[in-house]
């Protein structure tokens, strides 16, 4: 299944997604594809606000690109694989239990499902400007990449008499 068909069906059953994803089995190199295609859209994402950002301080927009570019696609996967550990701790501490690959795809698909408000977020950002309109759309993409989260955590979920 094409991976904009699962994104799109994320918005209405996101746990069914994840554990589809799943059911094909652990593949380190498909999660890595999946981060990696998150923070790329997530980079691009962030080109009206810099373009912006760019125009009103006089800046120089390279820079701004290179700075966001080293964020993004090289730092916030290492954040990412860190948090995903803290979560399966949290989680095996709670007493529902995931995988580790589990807890990783799970977070990783939530910010590949919920990229498309990060576009959004970024051209709200580039054409309009800070506002109340913008504050709106970001808690929405939080809440929305949140609750991708956690369903994709339940989905992710070790059943204690599958054990």
């Amino acid at each position: 299944m094409p991976v904009t068909t699962d994104i799109a069906a994320s918005y209405r059953r996101p746990g069914a997604v994840v554990q589809g994803q799943l059911a094909r089995g652990a593949s380190e190199p498909r999660a890595l594809a999946i981060l990696m295609g998150a923070c790329l859209v997530l980079f691009i994402a962030q080109w009206p606000g810099l373009a912006r950002q760019a125009h009103l301080q006089q800046a120089d927009l390279q820079a701004l690109m290179m700075g966001s570019l080293f964020a993004i696609v090289l730092l916030l996967p290492l954040l990412l694989y860190g948090l995903a550990a803290l979560t399966q701790a949290f989680a095996r501490l709670a007493r529902r239990p995931v995988t580790g690959y589990g807890a990783r795809f799970a977070l990783f698909w939530a910010l590949l499902a919920a990229s498309p408000l990060f576009l959004l977020i970024g051209l709200i950002e580039g054409f309009v400007g800070p506002g109340p309109g913008l504050s709106v759309v970001e808690f929405l993409a939080l809440t929305i990449f949140a609750w991708f989260w956690i369903s994709g955590l339940r989905a992710a979920r070790i059943d204690r008499d599958a054990r």
